[in-house]
């Protein structure tokens, strides 16, 4: 064989060998985790369902919130950039921000690939939501059957239940309803006088809830725990004699108690629930590791946020006429309830190992 042959296939089948590597790489980092991502909860996952009920009183629908988004835009999201329904949308190549279903003409590949039916204020108990207006946790079902009904119209009904079954289910919520029907507006402590009593309400109506979005085909469900809520500024701030600004030790232990409580509530409701899959995510962990150790994270403020004074200042309170930190990568908090975009980014680094754990289990 002539030299200038075997040059030419050796170039053809490098060439070849190079095309397949590339096409495989390729593959392996398009494919999608998951088919979509479906989201309910609070204004810790809302990516701007509150920008339109008209009557809504927690809103993001100014800077700074949004300031380090990509368009530094605000968008109803309650912090200074993405929130954890982005970032593992984006780990998982599903998409890079998920919009909420409330927002106007919605294109068919955002309701293909998923969207998020959570309102900041929300809680499981509804009496939370109407002190804020916002859509209660247990109503949101009803926004998800009008999905459903829209997304079976494009890809038809067996390719639309394929899609839900599949889908990445996250719940969020739970500390308004501490926070607000509790601890600093005690209307649930009347009819509750122990605080695990309002736990055990609090979990019924997830069970309801869970129980509901699996009626309408959802099968790969995370459940988010309650944060360190004493440890919330906000929460320290109700304290005024709190000048040193410790954590609120029995609200965190009553947040505790609660995940653990919720920890063993899921494998019985998976248990009884043929074909699903549910995990606990644990957020609490992390974030009071990053309270405890900020310097790991390059953290410079935990105690209060960025926005104003850091001590009150959320929603309306946080505005344009506030003043904001210099680094907002420096502060565990963005407002006085609500984590910074770089709080998020580890969170979200830490449940996408929950999540592919999960899976492989």
């Amino acid at each position: 064989m002539s030299t200038s042959k075997t040059i030419t296939i050796t170039l053809f089948i490098a060439t070849t060998l190079v095309a397949s590597c590339n096409a495989a790489a390729k593959n392996n980092t398009t494919q999608p985790l998951f088919p979509a991502i479906l989201i309910f909860g609070d204004s810790t996952v809302d990516t701007g369902n509150n920008n339109y009920p008209l009557n809504t009183i927690f809103r993001a629908t100014h800077l700074p919130y949004g300031i380090d988004f990509p368009n530094r835009k605000p968008n109803g999201r309650f912090s200074n950039g993405k929130l954890i329904p982005d970032i593992l949308a984006a780990k998982y190549n599903i998409k890079q921000f998920v919009p909420p279903f409330l927002q106007p003409n919605l294109s068919d590949h955002e309701i293909v690939t998923g969207v998020c039916f959570a309102s900041a204020g929300a809680g499981y108990d509804d009496r939370t939501s109407l002190s804020t207006q916002a859509i209660p946790v247990l109503e949101q079902p009803k926004m998800f059957k009008s999905y459903i009904a829209r997304l079976k119209s494009i890809v038809g009904d067996k390719k639309a239940m394929e899609i839900i079954n599949n889908a990445l289910v996250v719940i969020s919520a739970g500390p308004n309803d501490f926070i607000l029907n509790y601890y600093t507006v005690p209307l649930r402590r009347l009819e509750y006088p122990r605080v695990s009593d309002y736990q055990d309400f609090i979990l019924k109506r997830l069970d309801t809830l869970v129980r509901e979005l699996y009626s309408l085909g959802c099968r790969k469900i995370m459940v988010n725990g309650l944060p360190p809520i004493g440890c919330l500024p906000i929460q320290m701030s109700a304290k005024f004699r709190n000048i040193f600004r410790f954590c609120l030790e029995q609200e965190n232990r009553d947040s505790v108690l609660y995940n653990q409580k919720l920890q063993k509530l899921l494998p019985q409701i998976e248990a009884s629930l043929k074909g699903s899959k549910f995990l606990y995510c644990n957020s609490h962990d992390p974030v009071l590791d990053m309270m405890q150790n900020p310097s790991k994270y390059g953290f410079k403020e935990t105690k209060r946020g960025c926005c104003g004074t850091g001590y009150m200042e959320t929603s309306f309170m946080c505005n344009p006429f506030s003043r904001t930190c210099g680094n907002h990568s420096e502060f565990l908090f963005f407002d006085s309830i609500h984590p910074s975009e770089a709080t998020y980014n580890y969170l979200g680094n830490f449940i996408d190992t929950q999540i592919r754990g999960w899976l492989k289990a």
